[in-house]
């Protein structure tokens, strides 16, 4: 699994013309399932992606993760992170999880963060969505969930 995160002051999406998910001061985190990602994969990103020092500390440097600072998570699926783009002119998405797993997956990653932390906003998966947003820095970061640990 991999989540792309973005610093941000503000970021929403809209479908159809309507804000489903807005966040203010935060991360937008787009979020890719593989084929053999699963629940316990998709918490340890989860996990990543609140603990994942980049907010400010007094001092200015990135020592503070989304949990302590309290901002905002808005998160988007985007199985085009998982595209294979090293030959030719257009991607292949044999490496993103099938459409019904990755959904799943998408969605166990929302009821999980609401657990977690709030504010917490989503887009929806499989729908056309218009991000917007607002970078904050800008800082983005490419995280992937470790390996099960044997």
């Amino acid at each position: 699994m991999i989540a792309l995160i973005q610093r941000v002051r503000s970021a929403s999406v809209e479908i159809e013309g309507r804000i489903v998910g807005a966040i203010g001061q935060g991360l937008l985190a787009l979020i890719g399932v593989a084929p053999g990602d699963d629940v316990a994969r998709a918490d340890r990103l989860l996990t990543r992606v609140l603990d994942y020092r980049v907010f400010a500390d007094a001092d200015g440097r990135m020592n503070l993760s989304l949990r302590q600072v309290g901002g905002g998570l808005l998160l988007v699926p985007q199985f085009t992170l998982l595209a294979d783009t090293r030959k030719g002119n257009r991607a292949s998405f044999t490496h993103a999880g099938a459409p019904a797993h990755s959904q799943t997956l998408f969605e166990h990653v929302v009821r999980r963060a609401h657990e977690w932390h709030a504010p917490v906003a989503s887009g929806r998966f499989g729908a056309n969505m218009a991000v917007s947003l607002i970078n904050d820095g800008p800082v983005t970061f490419w995280l992937e969930a470790p390996p099960s640990e044997a």
